[in-house]
């Protein structure tokens, strides 16, 4: 019998995906324990990628504290709510928020790939950014939201963003020659 060997949700080594964050959040979900957003208003690209890494180090947390605390209740330690919490609390103390493989500048290479599929817009809403405070010729912080494409893409397109905006590449790597 053969099985695909894929996560179901996410990627290898991410509890969830960008692409699936960035829509949530965009859509004013609170997705992993990230604020709410107002959908109209939307969220400067900094903000949504830091969100996103707070959301991975958050979930990679409560995994692992799972993982602890199972490990506990079969060797039959009696785990309280305040236990695992402390659990939980430690484990997102030790969690990186470098572990991921996604800099800053891949995250707007990701972000730019939503903007020309037209999945997202920038609002009028700008504000000053902190760097304009040295060099005032510095971009402002833009507001983006999602667009009617970008709310009515399907699961498997927000998946892989790229695939979708060059369906020519495709999967097609994956096959076997």
């Amino acid at each position: 019998m053969e099985m695909e060997l894929r996560p179901s949700r996410g990627g290898f080594l991410r509890p969830f995906g960008c692409g699936w964050f960035i829509r949530e959040y965009l859509l004013g979900n609170g997705p992993e324990g990230s604020p709410q957003i107002d959908l109209e208003r939307g969220a400067p690209q900094a903000d949504i990628n830091y969100e996103y890494k707070e959301a991975l180090a958050r979930a990679t947390a409560r995994e692992r504290a799972e993982r602890i605390i199972s490990r506990q209740v079969v060797r039959g330690v009696d785990v309280t709510e305040e236990h695992a919490e402390d659990i939980y609390q430690k484990q997102l103390r030790k969690v990186s928020r470098k572990f991921t493989h996604m800099r800053y500048h891949s995250f707007l290479m990701y972000f730019g790939v939503l903007k020309r599929l037209g999945w997202v817009e920038a609002t009028e809403r700008m504000e000053p950014s902190a760097i304009q405070d040295n060099y005032p010729d510095a971009p402002k912080r833009t507001y983006y939201r999602l667009t009617r494409e970008g709310i009515s893409a399907n699961d498997r397109s927000w998946a892989n963003p790229l695939f979708t905006l060059y369906p020519e590449i495709g999967p097609n790597h994956l096959k076997n020659n």
